[in-house]
């Protein structure tokens, strides 16, 4: 199992950063990705940005240019940093570990959530 533990949310201006922290309960070189999802009311969870253990990228068109995922291991840390923030970046950033076994499907662990709010 992995218990996940977000911060770093909050109320920002338009054009503003934030940077997202996501630490994991296990060594992260043992998740085999990692990454943020983003939930607004009414929608489903999407996918913002992922890092793979072999430091894959993959980004979310609207976020593309803007937003970068990166870990630092001895941390057990995954950060999104998110630049150049517009008011549709609001919502609910949710940490996700997903561990690939030798048998059946992936398990994804969630952490509790960062609230994100961007002002026009």
């Amino acid at each position: 199992q992995v218990q996940l533990v977000e911060s770093g949310g909050g109320l920002v201006q338009a054009g503003g950063s934030l940077r997202l922290s996501c630490a994991a309960s296990r060594s992260i070189f043992a998740i085999n990705a990692m990454g943020w999802y983003r939930q607004t009311p009414g929608k489903q969870r999407e996918l913002v940005a992922a890092i793979t253990s072999g430091s894959n990228r993959n980004y979310a068109d609207s976020v593309k240019g803007r937003s970068t995922i990166f870990t630092e291991n001895a941390k057990n840390t995954v950060y999104l940093q998110m630049n150049s923030l517009r008011p549709e970046d609001t919502g609910v950033y949710y940490c996700n570990a997903r561990l690939v076994g030798a048998y059946g499907p992936p398990v994804d662990y969630w952490g509790q959530g960062t609230q994100v709010t961007v002002s026009s």
